[in-house]
């Protein structure tokens, strides 16, 4: 096959929100096959993808001589088209009969979907871009059934409880009341995040009343994402976890403090938000999110 190169973003939820493009391309160009240029913490998402390459990482603390061997790896193919969705100009140094940058190019909305997208289809109206997408299989799904056969039947709430930031952290303690808030409405919960996330879940299992599965730091990102697609809910920080949820369907609400949740927030007709007070998570009562969350599980139950 024809070898195209497609150059995504870091963050995790920064790489979600790139797939849309690559959906598109692809389904325009089904003859390609597409090297990914990703960082390491996101390139795991890309593994199963079925019409990408090889996977290439850029090292971003590899300085300059990493981005020259990149480069030198990368001249070894000519590719029939390289998509640059990052800024540094890479594509440009490259061997591509075709180069879709963000060079001159205006977005098509507010949404990172809509300014990734101008880069590879100027023009194309919001109904045409594709949800974000995460690519699983069937031993995935099968593992995360495995790891919540325990929990109760009935609807299951998944939890991102914390975020790269400080203040993009919901509190504890309002974690835990909306969580008595849910008694009933409910069946369980699982806790998802990083190796960082580990005390704050372990908080949040000492205080909850539902019946609780702690994972965090425990999965790997694809693991993340398969438990999330058997979720009902996904409610959560502005995260990756977030995008990940989303990206199998899930309904989910994210709670943004700072942030852009107008260019951030998770991609597709069941995510929602709400923004804190002030952009002040503090200021968001347990109260509102549980009303807004039952609000949300109800439409899409």
């Amino acid at each position: 096959m024809q070898r195209a190169l497609f150059i995504t973003l870091s963050n995790i939820g920064d790489a979600v929100l790139t797939t849309p493009a690559l959906e598109y391309l692809h389904a325009r160009h089904p003859e390609l096959r597409f090297d990914i240029v990703a960082d390491a913490r996101s390139a795991e998402l890309f593994t199963h993808c079925p019409y990408r390459g090889e996977i290439l990482l850029k090292h971003k603390r590899a300085g300059w001589r990493g981005l020259l061997q990149l480069i030198r790896t990368l001249r070894r193919t000519r590719y029939a088209l390289a998509a640059d969705l990052r800024t540094d100009g890479l594509a440009y140094l490259l061997r591509a009969e075709r180069r879709m940058t963000k060079l001159r190019r205006g977005p098509a909305g507010p949404h990172s979907v809509e300014e990734h997208m101008a880069v590879v289809a100027p023009g194309v109206r919001r109904a045409e871009i594709p949800p974000t997408r995460i690519w699983l299989t069937d031993a995935l799904r099968e593992q995360a059934r495995e790891r919540l056969a325990a929990l109760p039947p009935g609807p299951l709430l998944a939890i991102g409880p914390g975020a790269n930031w400080l203040p993009k952290i919901w509190p504890l303690a309002s974690f835990a009341e909306l969580l008595r808030r849910l008694e009933g409405r409910v069946a369980a919960a699982v806790l998802l995040g990083g190796p960082n996330d580990r005390e704050r879940a372990e908080g949040l299992v000492r205080e909850a009343a539902l019946p609780m599965l702690d994972l965090c730091g425990t999965t790997g990102l694809l693991e993340a994402t398969a438990v999330l697609e058997r979720a009902d809910l996904f409610v959560g920080n502005d995260s990756g976890l977030g995008h990940l949820a989303s990206a199998v369907a899930t309904p989910t609400l994210t709670l943004f403090g700072p942030g852009e949740p107008e260019r951030y927030h998770p991609w597709g007709p069941r995510a929602a938000w709400l923004v804190a007070p002030d952009h002040d998570l503090d200021r968001l009562t347990p109260e509102v999110v549980a009303e807004r969350l039952l609000r949300h599980l109800e439409r899409w139950s």
